[in-house]
């Protein structure tokens, strides 16, 4: 194993407690365990931000607002308080605050902020140089994807299907839509960079919004049992090779009450993302994604009647083509954008320049573009956010468009996220690492360090931490897999430990990183404390590697992946204090999918597995994401058949808890239930267990009972 070791000693880590010290120090719960108990995490300062296009900091401490300045050397000034703001309230006819509230500074000296009174939920507008408090318009409790205008302060809204607009006192309808239908709601089960479906124009006066007919698709059944007589609550899910929903994208003139639907043309299958408003208000762009996923159109529209423009640009792949929008275009530039794609292997930025129909690549190198974190105010630079020192770290960047000189703003190894004042001059960094629980620094714009802002206190310094250790191996193909051990914190290398192999390996996800406890969480270090070793690889398929590293698995989820998991129980077998009788796996979701395969596939390696919320065979998996990466069944049954576990359930062999939640959305409760009823039919054995009316995992007060479940389940058979 080529080892590197990340300080991760943690200065959590600790050598066998003497006695003395027993008391003093803490063992996890599965309370704690269960995201339950606040204070393990480490604490963020409250509302630290710039206001607004100033040099001046804020946030907010007890009930009170205080600034500083780049140049204060740390000094806090009082800036407002929660008296005062109450005063502003008052005389506005509005209830007293009851704490200092969520604010977004329009300007110097505007903010907005949304109150939630007896009638709705009201927006207001802060003035400081007025000293007053202004409600500009509400909006009902039940109302749900308010979307603010920032320019004209309205804000629109769904209830059920349809859409509204509140503007002043007015409540607009904007849709009347049958059942079925559905307005200003995210789409395409929220793939494709989509997490939203309403879209202002930059000057307020056009409502761009999606609206989803689902009528074709066919109603899968939840059942819920609160009731005496259980009633059936259906969703639309369109499944792998399925009738899949069709989605428009419509516009509203807020001043005729008319609207248009954009053109976009035929197949009705399609997938619309990417949704970008060109400044000027009268161009709409949008990414038309064939069903295939394999062919993408970035196309122009006129905003006004919805006519066909151009295409921008296209993109096409063997595999699939995976959107990572919108489009940004540059302030105040209605010729000139930045999109992220994904064209020689990595995900890179591109200037598109449209009066000339040219297009430059800014970034260039064997890493990955993870964000894009906005301009300059003059436009001239841009902020970014990528892998390339590790791809375990995540580094903020500064480029000078004209130049493409890149400058690296944050320094100490870690994740990073920045938020950079109006003029560019500073940033707030805010970082965690393998050995920092949580720092904020203002940085210049040259990446000098000005001043520490915020200092997390260790959260778990209190209690019993094993040391964690990350390190790398090779896949088949030569690929570097990361990977990471977390010891009991009374290990004993003398001594034999059972190991937990804990799983995701799917798309979108990277679980080892540089950042607080190296991305293991709680509940893994819990799992640690009551004596396992607990092992993690990120494998082939996994995120932020580039398309080699994670195209790999088309047509062919789990195969690829489970091959890498094999190379990590390689080495812990060369490990003189691993039992390697005694290995189990992990994982929920994808990770249950791969914590059924390795069981199914290896039962020689892997005594006792735990799979939550799997996938068991892609065929009953949803459209949008399972066809990306397996096509459609009628496309690939072989791979289908390869990598379906329901087909295999007379290869079962030891112990397996599967674990699924009855109203689970994602992955439908049908494919533990086959997988289930198919053991029965070949005589084997597997121990099950539902939690009624949880969606795709267990929250809230009930994970302790998960946590609970699955510790005692391997303690009590490896």
């Amino acid at each position: 194993m080529n080892k590197f070791f990340i300080a991760l000693t943690l200065a959590l880590t600790m050598a066998i407690a003497l006695p003395t010290q027993a008391q003093e120090k803490k063992l996890f719960t599965p309370e704690d365990a269960s995201y339950n108990n606040r204070s393990l995490y480490a604490q963020r300062p409250n509302q630290l931000k710039w206001v607004g296009d100033t040099d001046i900091l804020m946030k907010v401490k007890g009930n009170e607002i205080v600034t500083l300045s780049p140049d204060s050397k740390g000094k806090e000034t009082s800036f407002l308080t929660l008296d005062e703001l109450n005063s502003y309230a008052h005389a506005a006819g509005i209830d007293s605050l009851r704490r200092i509230p969520q604010l977004t500074w329009l300007n110097a000296y505007q903010a907005s902020f949304y109150a939630v009174g007896k009638d709705g939920i009201t927006l207001n507008r802060l003035d400081l140089k007025k000293q007053t408090i202004e409600p500009l318009t509400s909006v009902p409790q039940d109302a749900e994807n308010q979307t603010l205008c920032k320019e004209t302060m309205r804000v629109a809204y769904t209830i059920d299907n349809n859409l509204y607009v509140a503007n002043g006192d007015k409540q607009i309808q904007i849709t009347d839509n049958p059942e079925g239908v559905i307005a200003g709601q995210s789409v395409h089960r929220n793939e494709f960079a989509i997490d939203g479906g309403i879209f202002w124009s930059p000057d307020g006066k056009f409502l761009a919004y999606y609206s989803m007919d689902e009528r074709m698709v066919t109603d899968y059944p939840l059942v819920n049992i609160d009731k005496r007589i259980a009633t059936a609550e259906p969703i639309k899910y369109p499944m792998a090779g399925m009738t899949s929903h069709e989605v428009t994208l419509h516009i509203y003139n807020i001043a005729t009450s008319k609207e248009i639907v954009v053109k976009t043309g035929e197949p009705a299958e399609q997938y619309l993302t990417a949704i970008t408003w060109n400044p000027d208000n009268k161009r709409i762009y949008i990414g038309i994604l064939n069903r295939q996923q394999n062919h993408l159109k970035f196309n122009e529209y006129n905003a006004i009647t919805g006519d066909f423009i151009q295409t921008i640009f296209e993109d096409r792949d063997e595999q699939y083509v995976e959107p990572q929008g919108p489009a940004y275009f540059l302030p105040d530039n209605p010729d000139q954008f930045i999109w992220k794609a994904q064209r020689d292997g990595y995900y890179h930025l591109y200037l598109y320049t449209i009066s000339k129909g040219t297009v430059r690549q800014l970034t260039k190198g064997d890493f990955v573009i993870t964000d894009f974190n906005g301009f300059s105010k003059d436009g001239s630079q841009i902020y970014y956010r990528s892998t390339e020192v590790s791809p375990l770290e995540r580094h903020c960047y500064m480029m000078d468009i004209k130049s493409g000189k890149a400058t690296q703003i944050t320094k100490e190894h870690g994740t990073h996220d920045v938020t950079p004042s109006a003029d560019g001059k500073y940033f707030i960094d805010v970082y965690s690492s393998t050995d920092v629980p949580l720092n904020v620094d203002l940085q210049d714009k040259n990446g000098k360090f000005v001043k520490r802002l915020h200092e997390a206190e260790n959260p778990l310094k209190d209690y019993y931490i094993g040391e964690t250790t990350l390190g790398t191996l090779k896949a088949d193909d030569g690929q570097t897999l990361y990977t990471r051990l977390i010891k009991p914190y009374n290990f004993d290398a003398s001594k034999k430990y059972p190991v937990v192999v804990y799983v995701y390996g799917g798309p979108h996800a990277q679980l080892i990183t540089d950042s607080w406890l190296a991305g293991a969480g709680i509940y893994l270090n819990y799992l640690a404390q009551e004596g396992f070793l607990v092992f993690t690889l990120d494998n082939r398929g996994s995120a932020d590697r580039g398309e080699a590293f994670e195209q790999c698995i088309h047509r062919q989820c789990g195969q690829l992946e489970m091959r890498d998991q094999m190379k990590g129980i390689e080495w812990l077998k060369t490990l003189p204090y691993v039992d390697a009788n005694r290995i189990g796996s992990d994982g929920w979701s994808y990770g249950g999918f791969m914590s059924t395969s390795l069981k199914i596939n290896h039962p020689e390696v892997f005594k006792v597995s735990v799979a939550g919320g799997p996938v068991l065979d892609w065929k009953y998996y949803e459209i949008m994401y399972g066809e990306r990466y397996m096509d459609t069944p009628e496309e690939n049954p072989e791979g289908y058949e390869l990598t379906s576990l329901e087909n295999k359930t007379d290869k079962l062999e030891g112990k397996l808890l599967m674990i699924h939640c009855t109203t689970d959305p994602v992955v439908m409760w049908q494919h533990s239930l086959v997988f289930v009823e198919n053991c029965i039919h070949n005589g084997k054995q597997l121990d099950y267990f539902v939690y009624p009316g949880h969606d795709h995992n267990v929250y809230g007060m009930d994970r302790a009972h998960l946590v609970t479940k699955i510790t005692q389940y391997f303690k009590d058979n490896l």
